[in-house]
């Protein structure tokens, strides 16, 4: 094999397990509701989730037999206090010792419980009696894991209200409610000493409910828009999840918190709702979980925390049909709890290889979600997708952000990544944008980006057969001309190049 062709071989074995670590990180979970009459047997559950992608699993309470049926599945999984328990784990340390030894020692290490949540949006709950329990509760409960050797492997936090924000746009401009300032910075200091998330609540689903414009829906499914400028910071959100994710970093980090995590304990969006729920569709259900889903995949992250992705539990394994309100309380369920089948796809199955195409709304057109990190083998002409040279800025960052939310692997081009450098949004831009393009088959219209990107039948590479290091880092179109160029065979053999 010559010197070039095992550089384009390690480059692309590269490439490919890049995109396989990226997967593989278990930042996706999902919740486990139980107000339903109609729930398959745990058994039945865990088979369920171990046939997928998930990692995780958000118990609103501590189920035994759930646990139990989650042992040496590796599945991680989280449980929570009741609200009606804050007094009496506030106020009595053996209270707390017997709530851990009831609910976690006698099940973990093959259980693998690894947060517990002290109640659920207490401090927006306006009771406060127990909004001044909560932090002595979550001292105890933290108290009884040290007493059994386990305060460094489960850790202990409480899920928070979006509407703990008293302001969220821009997201720069984050800032919490100072009413409850001092019970919150005693909980954020809890969190920052012992290493606990910071779990939040946020749904785009009732942002667009209440904007419910053609533009409002786009940014909340992920789908290609304008986008919403931070004037602060100068940076164009893509979506509403972003925004509202960097909205509680900017409010922790104005708290001096800035070395804590943030976890989104829940998000989704409603298959079903009644005649007067906006957006609720299984089409706007698929679009925004399997957009998400791609989006975490990606490792883009947010623009106030690039490079890595959130713990995200979806909401909801299954629907609830024991759940009052209207019809879209009840309409979450990624499966249904009858016969196990998925209510949409949005690629968690592990026999799928990638996500599947989003959904979107009939007025729309998506380009297809790349299925494989490959071009089509022996191409009779090379082509490649790229930036069209009178493109402004915003029109590169929403066509990136696009690209690296819907099935590719950015992180090489994130800081650190082997590809960040040249560190400018037209060589980031170009490399996800084909990448995108070659990923999606060369499908042409996979090559548009709102009409910022062309394609090309010329080598925009033109010093690539100059590089011969394997450790040179290639932009993304240098790659994808590199395996253009070759062609795989089915025997592993190279054509194309002398």
């Amino acid at each position: 094999m010559s010197a070039l062709h095992f550089t384009l071989t390690f480059l692309l074995l590269t490439l490919l397990l890049e995109v396989n670590k990226a997967k593989s990180q278990s930042f996706i979970g999902v919740n486990y509701g139980q107000k339903a009459d109609n729930l398959p047997s745990p058994a039945a559950t865990a088979k369920l989730l171990q046939s997928t992608s998930i990692q995780k699993v958000r118990l609103y309470g501590s189920d035994t037999a759930m646990i139990k049926a989650l042992a040496n599945t590796g599945i991680g999984i989280v449980i929570g206090t009741a609200n009606g328990d804050i007094p009496a784990l506030a106020s009595d340390p053996n209270f707390a010792k017997n709530w851990v030894d009831t609910n976690v020692v006698a099940y973990y290490p093959a259980s693998k419980i690894i947060l517990i949540n002290v109640g659920n949006e207490v401090i927006m709950s306006g009771d406060n009696n127990l909004i001044s329990q909560l932090l002595p509760a979550m001292q105890n409960v933290k108290n009884a894991l040290d007493a059994a050797s386990l305060g460094d492997k489960v850790k202990v936090s409480t899920v928070h209200s979006m509407t703990l924000l008293k302001q969220s746009e821009p997201p720069s401009s984050g800032s919490f409610d100072p009413a409850y300032g001092d019970m919150l910075k005693g909980v954020l200091a809890f969190n920052n000493a012992t290493g606990s998330p910071f779990a939040i609540n946020p749904y785009p689903f009732f942002a667009y409910r209440s904007d419910p414009r053609p533009e409002t829906l786009a940014f909340c499914l992920f789908q290609p828009n304008s986008g919403r400028l931070d004037g602060n910071t100068k940076i164009n959100y893509m979506n509403m999840f972003d925004a509202q994710v960097d909205a509680v970093r900017s409010a922790l980090d104005a708290m001096g918190f800035k070395n804590v995590e943030i976890v989104v304990a829940e998000t989704g969006w409603p298959y079903k709702g009644d005649s007067d729920e906006v957006g609720a569709s299984i089409e706007n259900a698929k679009a925004y979980n399997g957009n998400l889903i791609a989006h975490l995949r990606s490792m883009v992250g947010t623009p106030l925390m690039p490079g890595k992705s959130v713990d995200t539990y979806l909401f909801a394994l299954y629907d609830e049909n024991l759940k009052p309100g209207p019809t879209s309380e009840r309409s979450f369920g990624l499966y249904q709890s009858a016969d196990l089948t998925m209510t949409y796809d949005v690629g968690l199955s592990k026999s799928s290889s990638q996500a599947q195409t989003p959904a979107s709304p009939a007025t729309e057109k998506t380009p297809a979600t790349p299925s494989a990190v490959a071009p089509s083998p022996e191409p009779k002409k090379a082509s490649w997708c790229v930036p069209k040279k009178d493109v402004t800025d915003a029109e590169l960052q929403a066509s990136l952000d696009y690209a690296c939310a819907h099935g590719i692997d950015c992180s090489p081009i994130q800081p650190g990544g082997s590809c960040f450098e040249p560190n400018t949004l037209s060589a980031h831009a170009a490399y996800a944008m084909n990448l995108y393009y070659q990923s999606s088959g060369r499908d042409p219209s996979s090559c548009d980006f709102s009409q910022a990107a062309m394609l090309s039948s010329s080598n925009p590479s033109t010093n690539f057969l100059k590089w011969t290091s394997a450790f040179y880092c290639m932009n993304t179109i240098a790659i994808m001309v590199a395996l253009s160029l070759v062609g795989v065979h089915e025997k592993g053999e190279y054509n194309g190049i002398e």
